[in-house]
């Protein structure tokens, strides 16, 4: 393996889910699927890592999009020694396989700017599918599951969630916006995510799902094994790791639920606010009715050091889980939820949460306390009643513009002072599931 820094650009280790054989594909397929049969799967089917959560009947889409070629040379917190040669390194798309496809069979597009009709008062940039299903530096370009942006240098960091034993890693991306449209994406670098003593983390020992920029150029990224959140340096390295509340860790050593802990980070535009929250519910908080899951969703306060400040009480729609969380505001949140449906496919939906003067219930041993009155929120946009246009999908999506969507973050405001947001999917590596950037714009 050849390195640049902490940056690969060549090789890549052996991943048995990428690709994978027809009868390991089935058996994932499967698994997925289980997760989704009972009611108590549906809870946690909608939180299931490795395929689009629970969701209400979308519009899927699918596209194919020129390959990007590595070109540029990150600035800010990627070393310019991290950096592969555009002359040599490229965003090539992997050929598909008996057990591998590319996202849809039809010929490489470039990404998609008509608008499709979405509510009011949300306007859609734009989406792409150009990474689907590529390689950069040998690594397979999958699994996006945190995406932030880097507003100094006009770029954004994708995060890897896992991949068997190949490393935990992230991607610098472009993800231009062009006249109000979305751009192609391109990927600039790979950077490989190691613990203090330099031994990189791999998809067996790290599930990445949650990412914020820290305002000197470290990232905060969360894990869902355990759960953890870890703080690292630009180049990749550990720096420190958060305290985590015991009841947040999974059972038996804590409350929460394997593969529902954390799978969002967010923090506040001056640096000294945190949010995570549970996907799923901690074992004594459960579900209220129909299906919808009670969450703690914790405030961290840089003090100097991050630690654990606050908790509120989050009401999930039926059948949903919280995925990712942006921070619009000190006490003003966008949540995204998303959940998936066998034959359906994915429920996507953006909601605008207040904690104005929410009480924090860390004291409380269950959320279930009829006295408990969830944090109010308005809903920004169901991404399912977005047109898909001319979009496609692989797999099976009653809205093909859609897809296991898990990330969002704000991109730059436009120049009539519209917000974007950029968001993205996770494939899970799957064939039947699309590598997919969206973007969309709201007035704050």
């Amino acid at each position: 393996m050849t390195k640049h820094g902490n940056t690969i650009s060549a090789t890549g280790a052996t991943n048995p889910l990428f690709p994978v054989s027809g009868a390991h594909q089935s058996a994932l397929t499967s698994k997925r699927n289980a997760r989704l049969i009972t009611p108590l799967l549906l809870l946690f089917a909608l939180v299931a890592c490795t395929q689009s959560p629970t969701t209400l009947p979308p519009t899927s889409t699918s596209v194919g999009a020129t390959n990007a070629s590595a070109s540029g040379t990150p600035t800010g917190p990627l070393a310019t020694s991290q950096v592969l040669p555009a002359t040599t390194v490229t965003a090539t798309r992997a050929p598909a396989t008996s057990t591998q496809r590319t996202a849809i069979a039809t010929p490489i597009a470039t990404p998609r700017t008509e608008s499709p009709g979405c509510p009011a008062d949300v306007d859609f940039l734009g989406y792409a599918d150009t990474l689907d299903k590529t390689t950069f530096a040998n690594t397979a370009v999958g699994g996006l599951s945190a995406l932030v942006y880097d507003a100094a240098h006009d770029q954004y960091y994708s995060l890897v969630d896992n991949q068997g034993d190949t490393p935990a890693r992230f991607y610098t991306l472009r993800l231009p916006l062009d006249g109000g449209k979305l751009g192609t994406p391109t990927i600039i670098a790979v950077t490989i995510l190691r613990g203090p003593d330099g031994t990189p983390y791999t998809g067996r020992t790290f599930d990445g799902e949650g990412m914020a920029l820290l305002p000197d150029g470290d990232l905060l990224i969360a894990s869902e094994t355990e759960p953890s959140i870890r703080r690292f340096a630009p180049d990749g390295r550990q720096r420190e790791q958060l305290p985590v509340p015991p009841r947040f860790l999974v059972k038996p050593n804590g409350e929460a639920t394997e593969n529902l802990t954390f799978e969002s980070l967010a923090l506040t535009q001056d640096g000294r606010t945190l949010y995570t929250a549970v996907e799923g519910p901690l074992g004594p908080d459960g579900f209220a009715t129909p299906v919808r899951a009670r969450l703690r969703l914790l405030r961290y306060t840089a003090d100097p050091g991050f630690q654990p400040s606050a908790q509120f009480f989050y009401l999930a729609e039926a059948a949903q889980g919280l995925s990712e969380i942006a921070a619009l505001g000190p006490n003003d949140l966008l949540t995204l939820e998303r959940g998936f449906i066998p034959g359906l496919g994915n429920t996507i939906r953006l909601f605008r949460v207040s904690l104005a003067g929410a009480p924090d219930i860390t004291a409380r041993a269950s959320l279930a306390d009829t006295d408990l009155t969830p944090l109010p929120k308005t809903l920004l946009v169901d991404l399912g009643l977005c047109t898909a246009g001319t979009a496609t999908h692989p797999g099976k999506q009653t809205n093909p513009l859609l897809d296991n969507i898990e990330s969002v973050t704000l991109g730059p405001l436009l120049p009539d002072g519209r917000q974007t947001l950029l968001l993205q999917s996770d494939d899970n590596f799957a064939a039947d599931q699309v590598t997919r950037f969206y973007a969309l714009a709201f007035r704050p």
